[in-house]
């Protein structure tokens, strides 16, 4: 579904300089734009929505190479949902893992306790609990499958995931991963976005908020109102629309709390809108 919210694509390279380099580190993780914008990382579903969910990734995954050269513009996200109190903190932990192992090859190797460090996890939380709830995120990584085709009766086609392999070695103590190559692209600066681990960190446990936090940052400089139908459609939530709209006023205020989000609220042919007035990725001081 088109929303205003992706208008003003084109201006994103004003929010982030070319000449600027994007570190990532224990503050900060570099993400793909298109996975913030849509509802691939969510939060943790009811026990009325199932365990998988189906993301149509045309509009934004079209701008990439091999949509671009092979003319697939039927693009699907499909597989486990992906929460965000876990499966999103792993995802980071590779992110950071390529960022610093990966720039030869895109199959890589390094120790646990420096992965869960990498994904934002405390050394006292490294327990065989913890690596067991690394080990389901990795597998649910591996099984979220992207489908480009071309044409909706898929006269060509090309399957690949969010992650080619992840594999984790209990005795060895290491985590190997594997990325395609096809879809490093998305990891080149015209699509990705510096986001900051404070807010992630000042609402544990409060999936909603992380989630639209990710969206919001992903925004280019001065973005038009957004809808609480794209809210909505981004949280993949599955209750009443009177109820989600509620889940959405509650983490846009625990945003605004944390003093990262500024922002006030407009209705419109009986719509809310979040007029959006100014964002602290790194909260403010007061509040940190």
């Amino acid at each position: 579904m088109k929303d205003e919210s992706f208008i003003g694509d084109a201006l994103y390279s004003d929010m982030v300089s070319k000449d600027k380099q994007l570190t990532v580190n224990s503050n900060n993780t570099v993400q793909p734009v298109a996975l913030m914008r849509l509802g691939v990382f969510v939060p943790k579903p009811t026990k009325s929505q199932g365990e998988n969910n189906i993301v149509d990734a045309s509009e934004l995954f079209s701008q990439l190479e091999i949509a671009r050269a092979e003319g697939y513009d039927h693009i699907n996200i499909s597989g486990p949902r992906l929460n965000m109190d876990s499966d999103f903190k792993v995802w980071i932990g590779v992110i950071y893992a390529f960022s610093k192992y990966g720039l030869a090859s895109n199959k890589i190797e390094l120790k646990f306790t420096e992965f869960a460090k990498g994904c934002g996890f405390s050394a006292k939380r490294i327990d065989a609990r913890l690596r067991l709830t690394i080990h389901e995120s990795l597998g649910k990584l591996r099984n979220k499958s992207i489908s480009f085709k071309r044409g909706s009766d898929a006269r060509g086609s090309y399957q690949t995931g969010l992650l080619k392999t992840g594999y984790f070695d209990a005795e060895r103590d290491i985590v190997q991963l594997e990325a395609d190559e096809k879809l490093w692209e998305l990891f080149q600066l015209d699509y990705r976005v510096l986001l900051q681990h404070h807010a992630i960190k000042a609402l544990p446990k409060k999936e909603a908020a992380q989630a639209i936090y990710t969206f919001i940052e992903s925004l280019p400089a001065n973005p038009i109102p957004v809808s609480f139908s794209r809210l909505r459609e981004r949280l993949s939530l599955s209750s009443s629309v009177s109820e989600q709209n509620r889940t959405i006023k509650k983490a846009l205020e625990q945003l605004q709390n944390i003093g990262y989000l500024e922002f006030s609220l407009v209705r419109k042919a009986r719509e809310n809108f979040v007029i959006i007035h100014k964002r602290n990725p790194k909260l403010k001081p007061a509040d940190i």
